[in-house]
């Protein structure tokens, strides 16, 4: 989402008030970590009532993390399921929410796959992304259904300033190999962005069973098959912006990714995937009281599927959206905003659906404000979607300031998520009758942000109801199940003796609430404890960091029969500038070769290393 300074700066008026007494150095790193996902507006990361995380690009170059699914592991809140390392099926967690219970844009359009309802994460190229948004908790007061574990927002590259190119080339283990080319900038009313990467890589053996047999769980299949499975990305960005006079501004983006993937089974071992995010917004700036935004994207999740050589199907899904905003000063420190989302979901595919289409209409409408040290947010939104009828969702935050610093929150929110096709249409397996999946949830907070060091910590509750689930009785899927999800996250940034300390710590309980014979299991794939630590420091001309991983123990299904040990992994990463322009990048990956799993039978990767050649000349 493209913002004017001036209306940039107006918006952020309203949460920075609330802490006027600020220090210099945390006011200069809230004016740097600006979010909108949070409350679709921008406002200053150290005011959103709501837990949230910015990842920026410079932490992602620093990082070196060679995926998305790889930046985001360990963090506040978050699990991550690989099968079988690079470019193999990956699912994430919220706060113990379902994966396809976390909401996933992509410069503002809504992705994800319409028959599985999941996110191809694998797929996102990270060379492309400038920053990413988490915000915890449930948002579908704001975005609708899939917003109940809570959004993840990844924002394409923005080239301000002079044109300038730049270009990586990456070598590792495992026949790595990357290779990424750009140029962007601007001058006066314009700005342009272009982006190509390439990655390739031999891969792991996927799946490690010696006895397998055809329905015993992870791999499904009935004989070892013991090759490196590999993966390739080809991927494209296009991105610009123009202004329009004093008051208007349009801004459009493309992004297209094409993955081939290999992989272990019976059924189907390789897979042609594409993910192309198409976007455009125009925003108005009325007055210095009024800003109205108009945004239309689409989204288009497919995949060829093949055993050998031998084509097995393909699916195609497109996710076309379009909303209309307008943000409304109703006086200092009170915004209002209102607007409607329209969204259809359409499947292709040579499985016959008994329904291929459906839409989705909705209106919200949204208040913040800032009443002395009290700041208040309250939201409500109202969807009918052709398919299921009509929910109505809200959402209601309160925070004070204590001064020093200190701050305390408390939050009541409702969420849903509509049943996929697959659940609704799939072929002797869909439902037509199923309801929305529903949730309910309380948080509270406290927060100390003291300059050099800041701290949150959260508590939640959260309730899901009318869980999809397979009904014995039925022989299809139906809403039987439901859970409790309660836990804690801790998020700490500091900087001591010139070491710059970022860490998270996570305490999870879940608990299945269906009855029968799973009543009172743990939800599968989510582990009890699990803890982040990211480590840097600049010596010169030489930076050095390291990031620690740690989860606990967790079972891989609902009965709680099939148990997933604990691990612990550690990176070693160094970078040396060798001119303004050129960077040497080289880290080692889980230094101790940690054998371990987050899915039954899929291997990950042990001990990797991996060297980048950075150019990037000063704009």
């Amino acid at each position: 989402m493209q913002l004017r300074p001036m209306t940039l700066a107006c918006a952020l008026a309203l949460p920075l008030s609330a802490n006027a007494q600020a220090d210099t150095a945390r006011t200069a790193r809230d004016l740097d970590e600006v979010v909108v996902t949070a409350t679709r507006t921008p406002v200053s990361a150290n005011a959103v009532l709501a837990p949230v995380e910015v990842i920026d690009r410079d932490m992602i170059v620093r990082s070196q993390a060679r995926s998305l699914p790889e930046l985001l592991r360990g963090r506040a809140g978050v699990a991550i399921s690989n099968q079988g390392g690079p470019g193999k099926l990956t699912t994430l967690f919220m706060r113990g929410a379902e994966s396809d219970h976390v909401l996933v844009l992509v410069d503002g359009v809504r992705i994800g796959s319409a028959t599985s309802g999941l996110v191809s994460f694998q797929d996102l190229p990270l060379s492309m992304i400038d920053r990413v948004e988490i915000v915890r908790g449930p948002r579908s007061s704001l975005y609708g259904s899939e917003a109940i574990g809570g959004v993840i927002q990844v924002f394409t590259r923005r080239d301000r300033g002079g044109i300038a190119p730049r270009a990586t080339a990456t070598v590792g283990s495992h026949g790595r190999r990357e290779a990424s080319a750009g140029i962007g900038g601007g001058s006066g009313t314009t700005w342009f962005g272009v982006d190509a990467a390439h990655q390739r890589t031999d891969g792991i053996n996927a799946c490690d069973v010696a006895t397998p047999t055809p329905f015993d769980g992870g791999c499904f299949i009935a004989a070892p098959q013991p090759d490196a499975d590999g993966y390739r990305n080809r991927s494209l960005s296009l991105r610009g912006g123009i202004d329009l006079g004093e008051t208007f501004e349009l801004t459009a983006q493309a992004l297209l990714a094409e993955g081939e993937n290999e992989f272990d089974g019976d059924f189907t071992d390789y897979s042609e995937t594409t993910q192309q995010v198409l976007g455009a917004r125009a925003t108005w700036t009325v007055s210095d009281a009024l800003t109205v935004q108009l945004g239309a994207g689409r989204n288009t999740d497919a995949s060829d599927n093949f055993l050998g050589d031998a084509f097995t199907g393909y699916f195609e899904t497109d996710r076309d959206s379009a909303s209309l905003q307008a943000d409304l000063s109703l006086a200092a420190d009170h915004l209002l905003t209102f607007g409607a989302d329209w969204l259809r979901d359409r499947v292709e595919s040579d499985t016959t659906f008994d329904r291929t289409e459906r839409d989705n209409r909705a209106a919200f409408a949204q208040y913040q404000g800032v009443l002395g040290a009290h700041s208040l947010q309250a939201a409500l939104r109202h969807d009918d979607n052709q398919q299921f009828g009509e929910a109505t969702t809200g959402n209601a935050a309160w925070g004070l300031s204590l001064g020093g610093g200190w701050r305390v929150s408390a939050g009541y929110g409702t969420a849903f998520k509509a049943p996929t096709f697959n659940e609704l249409y799939y072929p002797f397996f869909g439902n037509p009758d199923l309801r929305p999946e529903e949730s309910r949830s309380w948080e509270a907070g406290v927060a100390l942000d003291a300059g050099a060091v800041a701290w949150r910590l959260d508590a939640f509750d959260t309730r899901v109801d009318d869980l999809i689930a397979y009904d014995a009785a039925l022989f299809l899927p139906n809403n039987i199940e439901r859970a409790q999800l309660r836990g804690a996250e801790l998020g700490i940034d500091a900087e001591v003796a010139a070491w710059a300390m970022s860490g998270s710590v996570s305490v999870l309980d879940t608990e299945n609430r269906s009855g029968g014979f799973n009543d009172g299991n743990e939800l599968p794939r989510r582990a009890r404890r699990s803890a982040r630590l990211d480590v840097d420091r600049a010596f010169g001309d030489l930076r050095l960091g390291l990031t620690g991983v740690a989860e606990g123990a967790r079972f891989d299904d609902v009965a709680n029969t099939r148990r997933l040990g604990g691990y612990a992994t550690f990176d070693v990463r160094a970078e040396y500038s060798l001119t303004a322009a050129w960077t040497v990048q080289a880290r080692l990956a889980n230094v101790l070769d940690r054998d371990y799993e987050t899915a039954s039978f899929y291997n990950l990767p042990g001990r990797e290393w991996f060297l980048t050649l950075r150019w990037e000349p000063a704009q």
